[in-house]
């Protein structure tokens, strides 16, 4: 059943209910199978949500006005995207990086990710963007399904150092505007 959701861009009003929203997503890992490997403290940090509220980079998915969804999309990306061949080049300007895309599961099942990622590809083509880019932690399946059924094309697995999971593999996941 898909169920409409609102998206908008965070406010600094918004800083509580996002750390929030992320809190309870990570409590609730410890109950799931799969985990993209987020830590409280460590990944997202405070002060990495403050910045992206404060530049514009936090979306934020509601449903009758609770937060379902959140997510970052920006140009920035971890330094193993440097030493892939991506299918289109594109400087940093030219591509949209997805980060810590997150859904409650109370709101699971109903569409809200594939919103969420069909804005970022409504906003990349509004931009000229050329492609949206990024890494999923291996052995997160419901990522990987998620962003293969959108169009994102996987193309290699690398070993990549983030705060919260240390050197780690990750799959590298593009979608081509």
């Amino acid at each position: 059943m898909l169920t409409v959701l609102s998206i908008r861009a965070a406010e600094n009003k918004d800083f509580c209910s996002v750390r929030d929203f992320y809190y309870s997503l990570i409590d609730g890992f410890e109950q799931m199978k799969y985990s993209p490997g987020w830590k409280k403290g460590i990944y997202p940090t405070d002060e990495y949500l403050l910045d992206s509220i404060k530049n514009g980079e936090l979306y934020i998915g509601e449903i009758e006005g609770n937060i379902a969804a959140c997510m970052v999309v920006n140009h920035k990306y971890n330094e193993g995207y440097k030493g892939i061949k991506w299918s289109v080049e594109a400087a940093d300007p030219e591509l949209l990086v997805i980060h810590i895309l997150g859904v409650l599961p109370a709101y699971s099942g109903r569409g809200t990710a594939k919103q969420m990622v069909r804005r970022v590809i409504e906003t990349a083509r509004e931009n000229n963007i050329k492609t949206i880019r990024l890494d999923v932690l291996i052995g997160n399946i419901p990522a990987e399904k998620l962003y293969t059924k959108m169009g994102f094309n996987y193309l290699e697995t690398v070993r990549m150092y983030y705060e919260d999971t240390g050197w780690t593999e990750f799959k590298l996941f593009e979608y081509i505007i």
